[in-house]
């Protein structure tokens, strides 16, 4: 019987040697200590004031045309009326035009920045997993995880900060 009990336990003693090794992650915690986010986050403000500075001279100079025109449509002949309405008309296009250009541009912008300052915090993730030898690592950020047991779990936050160069 004895013989028997050693056996068993020498058979499953291999079992806990190649205990399997998962890790766990926040990026959201991460990416903002980010130099690269900061920097994107300038990059991006910036932008926005600039598009904001042409759109506010784009409406003052509506503004003016459409004040001239009200100030003097009553002793116009009426085919400079009649064009100065179809610029007013067409300014107002050009305005709207450009304000969903200006967010189109902000947003695509923002995604290219973003997707680099992601790439980034994934190579090191990769580089942390491959170093310690784990399966897996879960990222709490996206959402995509809807339980990771942190007990059982390594967080290589720290690791994955380190690797950044994010303190």
């Amino acid at each position: 019987m004895k013989k028997t009990i050693i056996i068993a336990l020498m058979a499953l003693l291999p079992f806990g040697a190649f205990a399997q090794k998962f890790g766990h992650i926040n990026s959201g915690d991460i990416i903002p200590l980010m130099t690269e986010y900061k920097t994107a986050q300038t990059e991006i403000e910036d932008l926005q004031k600039q598009y904001r500075e042409e759109l506010n001279y784009m409406q003052t100079e509506y503004q003016k045309k459409e004040d001239d025109y009200l100030n003097n449509r009553e002793t116009l002949p009426e085919t400079i009326r009649t064009r100065r309405e179809q610029e007013l008309i067409e300014s107002q296009q050009k305005i709207q035009q450009y304000y969903q250009d200006c967010q189109i541009n902000l947003e695509q912008k923002s995604k290219d920045l973003m997707d680099n300052i992601n790439s980034k915090v994934l190579k090191a993730i990769q580089a942390v997993g491959e170093e310690g030898a784990y399966i897996c690592i879960f990222d709490l950020a996206g959402g995509v995880v809807p339980f990771v047991n942190s007990t059982l779990t390594t967080d290589v936050t720290e690791a994955v900060k380190a690797k950044l160069g994010v303190k």
